[in-house]
């Protein structure tokens, strides 16, 4: 996985809580964790263990066996009697496999021995939060339910999510993604699949950056004992996992060349073999990606195969951002808002008329990602019965008490103006907006990367 650092968790941010005695591991742990993207509780003890299940039910929770005041093994225990889905990471002493035994016969995903390697923790960490997701599914599946849209009331958002029904339900085996980060491409992936004829085959997920690219292939295709040092035994790749149902492989646009080689393989052969096997496996699944990387500038560049990028857009659907769908921001907002107020069992119960104004005039570069960040931040710290425009994010309020003034082109002063001064501040101000996020400030400004870069050169003080 390389420098930890580099790790991202599938959005959105997962909860984990981590009970360990040691102030260190705790440390290094949050340190890593946060890093990742996560949000991070931690407790020293299994009363304190305890309070915070109480307050915030997590998504993964890293355990330690032992404890001042008891037995990791307890907790597990009483974890597993109200919740059998949440995923438990039980950490062990060196060479103490019996305790880790008994953690996964009462119900532990997995364990780590200390001292562990941080990178395998992330891995086995996302592995964990991708299962329970993918139980979750079934779950939905088995009681006749489905993952739904959350918010369609923006026509364009009515004719993606037509779009994407009609191709669940045709016989299409090859769907590419496309859209600006945060707009919900996984979401769509899943309604894709939903749509399909028959709905409860599996779902299968692979964040193709969140895997470090050593591991990557093996995951894909899976591999036979003894094909390296590792390899103790057989096993089945995710694409045989997913036989008869979907392949989603996330931010497709990042993988190594040796990676794309392989998929475009499988893709055209619609066969693949396991590592250090011979036998040629049947691909029997609809393969889905997504990416937010422009795919035809990447082909130019020459970081991505042409024969892929032609072969991945047989059927093409790009997700529109949010400020082309202003329609599902006060919808999508109410949506977020109830969620967060199950999740912090409480909060305010609305926002005010002028606070949806506010948020529908926003241009949301980060898209739905973004607006859900805020909502959570503004559920979490409103003191008001509805959220107030002060309760959202600076960078909101501030937009929209420059917008009235630059709704309209502005015209030629009778004077005259520097045009280089003024394009100048534009460039900026696109940069300020966007913190700093050079491909979003282009967008705002209707300019590509390159474009922007060159005006960013252009104004450096010599």
């Amino acid at each position: 996985m390389g420098n930890p650092a580099e790790f991202r968790f599938d959005e959105p941010s997962p909860r984990i809580l981590v009970v360990d005695d040691e102030k260190m591991i705790r440390w290094s742990l949050r340190s890593c964790f946060e890093e990742a993207g996560a949000l991070v509780d931690e407790a020293t003890n299994l009363e304190e263990a305890r309070r915070a299940l109480q307050e915030v039910w997590p998504c993964l929770i890293v355990l330690d066996l032992k404890l001042p005041d008891g037995s990791g093994l307890d907790l597990l225990a009483e974890i597993r009697d109200q919740d059998c889905e949440v995923p438990v990471l039980v950490i062990t002493a060196f060479g103490s496999l019996q305790g880790a035994v008994e953690a996964m016969r009462v119900g532990a995903f997995d364990y780590v021995s200390k001292p562990f390697d941080l990178d395998d923790l992330l891995f086995t960490a996302q592995r964990a939060l991708e299962h329970t997701e993918l139980r979750r599914i079934a779950d939905l599946h088995s009681r006749g339910e489905s993952p739904e849209w959350p918010v369609a009331e923006a026509p364009k958002t009515k004719e993606t999510m037509g779009l994407l029904k009609r191709i669940g339900a045709s016989g299409a085996t090859t769907v590419l993604i496309t859209g600006e980060s945060g707009v919900g491409k996984g979401l769509a992936a899943r309604f894709l699949h939903a749509s399909g004829l028959d709905e409860s085959r599996p779902f299968i997920p692979v964040a193709c950056t969140a895997i470090p690219e050593t591991l990557l292939e093996s995951e894909l295709f899976g591999h036979e004992k003894g094909s390296f040092t590792d390899a103790k035994e057989s096993k089945r790749g995710l694409a045989e996992l997913a036989a008869g149902g979907t392949l989603f492989l996330d931010e497709v646009g990042d993988l190594s060349p040796g990676i794309q080689a392989k998929l475009l393989t499988l893709l055209e052969d619609r066969t693949f073999r396991r590592i250090g096997g011979t036998r040629q496996l049947q691909l029997d699944a609809r393969v889905v990606t997504a990416t937010n990387r422009d795919l035809e500038k990447s082909v130019a560049d020459g970081t991505f195969r042409a024969d892929l990028y032609y072969r991945l857009k047989v059927v093409p659907v790009e997700i529109p951002p949010l400020r082309m769908r202003k329609e599902d921001i006060p919808a999508l907002a109410d949506f977020f808002l109830n969620a967060f107020r199950k999740e912090f069992a409480g909060g305010p119960e609305g926002f005010s008329s002028e606070s949806k104004k506010v948020m529908e005039r926003f241009s949301w570069p980060g898209n739905v990602r973004e607006l859900r960040n805020a909502v959570e931040r503004a559920c979490l710290l409103s003191q008001h019965e509805l959220i107030a425009p002060e309760d959202l994010p600076i960078e909101v309020t501030r937009s929209d008490s420059q917008g009235s003034s630059s709704t309209a082109l502005p015209t030629l002063p009778i004077e005259g103006l520097c045009f280089e001064e003024l394009e100048k501040n534009w460039v900026l101000e696109a940069l300020e907006r966007c913190h700093g996020n050079r491909t979003e400030a282009a967008r705002l400004l209707g300019m590509n990367r390159d474009q922007i870069r060159y005006r960013i050169d252009k104004f450096k003080p010599s």
